[in-house]
């Protein structure tokens, strides 16, 4: 999507934003939209979240609700989970393309 924005020209072919829009096969509301950024008080509880992950991975949405609970922050536990699994997609691993049988055989 963001690479077909990046096509249009508003005012500059003569030709209008809906007709570039429906030629790219893109909708006018998604030329439009502005994409909004986590709030100040949602990355204080992701870098919360980070840090309680990091000391007790084994921790889900359950504890780690009742962890940022006790910190004195009002959250239920769909907020956690949808922010953990923001937090997972940025930090997780490579899948390993080492395979398990040795290339060479001696």
């Amino acid at each position: 999507v963001r690479d077909r924005k990046e096509l249009i020209e508003a005012g500059v072919l003569g030709v209008p934003v809906y007709r570039q829009c429906e030629l790219l096969g893109l909708s006018r509301s998604s030329y439009y939209y502005k994409e909004r950024g986590e709030s100040n008080l949602n990355q204080e509880l992701m870098r919360l979240i980070d840090e309680q992950y990091t000391q007790r991975p084994f921790y889900g949405v359950e504890k780690m609700t009742v962890s940022l609970r006790r910190k004195g922050y009002e959250v239920n536990p769909k907020r956690v989970r949808r922010l953990m699994r923001n937090l997972k997609t940025l930090l997780k691993p490579k899948k390993r393309l080492r395979s398990k049988k040795p290339l060479v055989s001696l």
